[in-house]
């Protein structure tokens, strides 16, 4: 999804360009018989700006294609700051913690871009979008563009 900037999600838009990209390798008795459902329903899913996550979750299989990645790169981007006052306890979570990156090189080059460009300084950066220091400064050694 180039140029993407992942503020305004319509996840149906997205499904429908992913089976475009895909053409004749799927075709829509394949996607009918999936997800169990009418072609009429399918349509109506490509215009719905949301989807049930378990729909969205075969989808994603289906397509071949992470789907919620979307939804995690926008909460990275667009989150609101946290509140020093509220401190989540890690004793307190039963939820799966994740170590997968999440940082996809869109997201990077998008940071990156707005250090370039002056919009943003790395303070700004990592106090905004909560990305740890070490990970900014390894970003900008790594994968910094030219500017000569």
């Amino acid at each position: 999804m180039p140029n993407h900037t992942f503020k305004k999600i319509h996840i149906g838009s997205l499904v429908k360009q992913r089976v475009m990209e895909l053409g004749e390798e799927i075709e829509m008795s394949r996607i009918c018989n999936f997800l169990d459902c009418k072609e009429s329903d399918v349509v109506d899913m490509y215009e719905s700006e949301s989807l049930d996550s378990k729909i969205l979750l075969r989808w994603s299989k289906l397509l071949e294609y992470d789907f919620f990645r979307i939804y995690s790169q926008h909460l990275i981007l667009y989150s609101p700051k946290s509140s020093n006052n509220v401190h989540y306890h890690k004793k307190d979570i039963n939820l799966p913690i994740f170590r997968k990156n999440i940082y996809t090189r869109e997201i990077i080059d998008f940071i990156i871009e707005l250090i370039q460009s002056g919009k943003k300084d790395r303070k700004q950066i990592i106090e905004e979008y909560r990305i740890p220091k070490t990970t900014l400064y390894k970003w900008l050694n790594k994968y910094k563009h030219n500017d000569t």
